[in-house]
C-alpha cells in the first residue's frame, strides 16, 4: 500500500543561481513540478510515495524519472512520451529569494497526460491522492486529474489539494477561478497560501478566509502558508496560527511543497489518515514541523534537491 500518490506535472525548473562575470544570468537545471516536489518531500521525510505523470523521451525526461526513483518515490506511474517534449519553467529569483516564472509548456508533455494512461489498481493501492491547480490549465491533463482524484475518492483515498496559482498559464483570470474552485467540494485537505487566499476568497484575514471555505464547500482541514510567518490552520472550526522558523533565504521555490509533503508524512507516520482523526494540537505539532521542513528547503537553491530528510527536521 501506497501512502501518498501525487499526480499531475513534473518539469525542469531552469533556476537562475547566479550572474557570470559579464553579467550574464546562469540557470542550473533543477527537477521540479508542484505535485512531484510534494511526492519527494515526503519520501525523504519517511512516507512511501508514488508519482503519475509524462515526460518527454528526451534528457530532461530522464533526468525527472531517475530523480523521481532516486528519491525513492514509485515512477512506474509516469509516462514517458516520443511525441512530446518535457516542460520548462525558467524561474527567475530575486534577491529576496521570491521567484518570477516563466512557461514554456504549450503542447509539451505534462500537459498530455491522458486518463486511459493511469492505472486504477495504483488508484485502489494509496491512501492519499494529491494534485494542484497547474495540471488543471489544459486538456486533457485536466480531465485525467480531475477523474482521476474524483475515483481515488470513491475509491477510500483521502484527497489532498494545492490551487497553486501560475498567472501565465491561464488565458483569464475568470477561467483561472473557476478550475482552481471546481475541486474544491471534494477536498478533504487544502493547502493554499496566502495569496490564493485571497484570489479565491476576496479577504486577506486568514482566519476569515478559511472560514469562507470551510462554510462554502466544507473542507475538513485547510492550511494556509504565510511565508516567513509561518502557517494557519482550520481544523473545522479550531484554528490556529503557527510560527515560522527564520532562515537566511536562498530560494523559496518548493517552499510550499515541502511544507504540504512534511505534513502528509506526519499524518501518515502517526497512522492518522484522515483530518477527523486529528486533534488541534496534533495539528499544531505537524504544521510546526512542516514549517521546519519547508525554511531548510528555502536555505538552499533548488526545488527538490533542497528537500530535507528526517533527521534534519528538529523541532
Amino acid at each position: 500500500m501506497t501512502d501518498i500518490t501525487a499526480i499531475g506535472e513534473i518539469l525542469i525548473d531552469l533556476t537562475q543561481t547566479g550572474v557570470s562575470d559579464a553579467g550574464i544570468p546562469v540557470y542550473t537545471a533543477f527537477p521540479g513540478g508542484a505535485p512531484a516536489n510534494v511526492a519527494v518531500a515526503a519520501a525523504r521525510l519517511g512516507a512511501k510515495t508514488a508519482f503519475i505523470g509524462k515526460v518527454g523521451n528526451d534528457a530532461f525526461g530522464k533526468l525527472l524519472v531517475d530523480t523521481v526513483s532516486k528519491n525513492g518515490v514509485d515512477a512506474s506511474g509516469m509516462i514517458v512520451s516520443d511525441a512530446s517534449n518535457t516542460t520548462l519553467a525558467v524561474v527567475s529569483v530575486e534577491e529576496s529569494g521570491e521567484r518570477d516564472f516563466a512557461f514554456y509548456r504549450k503542447g509539451f508533455a505534462d500537459t498530455l497526460l491522458d486518463e486511459k494512461e493511469i492505472s486504477v489498481k495504483q488508484l485502489k493501492n494509496t491512501r492519499f491522492l494529491h494534485f494542484g491547480s497547474v495540471s488543471l490549465t489544459d486538456e486533457p491533463s485536466r480531465s485525467a486529474t480531475l477523474n482521476t482524484a474524483q475515483k481515488a475518492k470513491e475509491l477510500g483515498a483521502v484527497i489532498t489539494y494545492d490551487p497553486n496559482y501560475r498567472a501565465s498559464l491561464w488565458s483569464t483570470l475568470k477561467d483561472a477561478l473557476y478550475y482552481m474552485s471546481a475541486p474544491l467540494p471534494f477536498v478533504d485537505i487544502l493547502k493554499i497560501s496566502d495569496e490564493e487566499l485571497v484570489l479565491l476568497t476576496g479577504v486577506e484575514d486568514a482566519e476569515q478566509g478559511t472560514a469562507m471555505l470551510y462554510e462554502r464547500y466544507g473542507t475538513p482541514l485547510i492550511l494556509v502558508t504565510l511565508g516567513a510567518d509561518g502557517a494557519y490552520f482550520r481544523l473545522k472550526n479550531n484554528t490556529g496560527l503557527v510560527e515560522g522558523f527564520k532562515v537566511k533565504v536562498a530560494d523559496t521555490n518548493g517552499a510550499g511543497d515541502t511544507f504540504f509533503g512534511a505534513f502528509l508524512s506526519c499524518m501518515c507516520r502517526m497512522n492518522k489518515l484522515k483530518p477527523s482523526e486529528l486533534s488541534e494540537k496534533e495539528v499544531y505539532r505537524m504544521v510546526l514541523f512542516a514549517n521546519k521542513a519547508a525554511s531548510i528547503t528555502t536555505s538552499r537553491s533548488g526545488a527538490i534537491p533542497a528537500m530535507p530528510t528526517l533527521d534534519e527536521v528538529v523541532i
